[in-house]
């Protein structure tokens, strides 16, 4: 046999070997993302009971409970033996590890409590607010999305043009604005001096979500804007670009089936981070448009020192920022092959 023959066998041979690799490198691919999820669902139980134990022991350090809060809401003087009833009543005069382990179990067989104040059920009251927090957080990650990813393009296509230092102004001025003034410039002109809106909510629907869902979206696509400018920058800057522009192939070509892909890591950390904090609820946001989403219940509840609704809003809390941070690594996964996660490539 010809030495050229040999080599042409040993090359094939070797391809195959690399394919047979590649099957078995793909199938231990899958083994460590089922481990790195497993991993991070058991992290979840000692954050959980971190968390928990934290919130009861700072409320404790508030120095109030739900009795005096609820009277004086009410406007009413209780004599000290009706308030010892009372606290009896809702085991607030036992001590503190007590009371944080009874609400544990409790916890741990699926009941949440009920409310100090209203004495209704804490998960179903809870629930009860959760769509209006799902309709809001869609359509400002929606509205953010649609106004800071080509702001963001085009202040990179337009770098150091007129075009950018416009965008990036307006994106400072925007970022410098708190949410509480946008929301009353936005109930002023949209809600009085032209009245297309309600000043405030008058339920879950559409128009009443408008204004809230846009006064989030400007904070967070003013800050955005920046984001994704610098992260297209950094990719227009890569050796790859160059190459595809030299071989003849258009900008346009280049930007969307390239350069956004590269980028698309970078976006989804952004809207990740934006739908965690949205879902959490926006306690100021949504008390000024009287918007009945969990945040404001969250506002409500701390001031009124109720203890159970404020430990489902922090599982709740906890469970959304684990649970959108193992979603977005595996998301890195399917964007990005490269990424590794724990330490291993997956």
């Amino acid at each position: 046999m010809r030495k050229s023959d040999r080599r042409d066998m040993g090359k094939v041979g070797r391809q195959g070997k690399r394919r047979k690799a590649g099957y078995w490198s793909s199938g231990r691919s899958s083994r460590n993302i089922w481990r790195y999820i497993i991993r991070r669902l058991l992290l979840l139980i000692p954050v959980l009971f971190g968390i928990t134990f934290l919130s009861f022991a700072v409320i404790q350090l508030a120095g109030s409970d739900a009795v005096l809060q609820k009277a004086d809401a009410a406007g009413l003087t209780l004599s000290q033996e009706v308030i010892e009833a009372q606290r009896a009543e809702l085991g607030l005069d036992r001590p503190f590890l007590i009371q944080y382990l009874s609400w544990l179990g409790d916890f741990l067989r699926g009941d949440l409590g009920v409310s100090y104040v209203t004495g209704n059920d804490v998960f179903s009251t809870f629930v009860s607010r959760l769509p209006a927090t799902l309709l809001l957080t869609g359509m400002a990650v929606l509205l953010t999305v649609a106004v800071s990813v080509p702001l963001g393009i085009l202040a990179a296509v337009r770098q150091n043009r007129f075009t950018d230092y416009l965008i990036r102004v307006s994106s400072f001025i925007g970022n410098s604005l708190p949410n509480f003034l946008v929301a009353i410039i936005l109930m002023y002109l949209f809600s009085i001096r032209f009245p297309v809106f309600p000043v405030v909510s008058d339920g879950a629907g559409l128009k009443s979500a408008v204004l809230p869902a846009v006064t989030l979206a400007i904070a967070m696509s003013s800050k955005y804007v920046r984001q994704v400018r610098a992260a297209v920058l950094d990719e227009l800057g890569q050796e790859y670009v160059l190459g595809e522009k030299a071989r003849g192939i258009r900008f346009s070509a280049t930007l969307w089936k390239s350069v956004m892909r590269a980028c698309l890591v970078t976006i989804l950390t952004l809207l990740a981070l934006s739908v965690g904090s949205l879902l959490g609820g926006t306690a100021v946001v949504e008390t000024i448009f009287m918007w009945d989403g969990v945040g404001k219940l969250a506002a409500d509840a701390i001031q009124m020192r109720d203890y159970p609704l404020i430990q489902a809003y922090v599982v709740w809390m906890a469970v959304i920022y684990v649970g959108i941070n193992l979603v977005t690594d595996i998301l890195y996964h399917i964007l990005d092959p490269r990424i590794r996660l724990g330490g291993e490539e997956v």
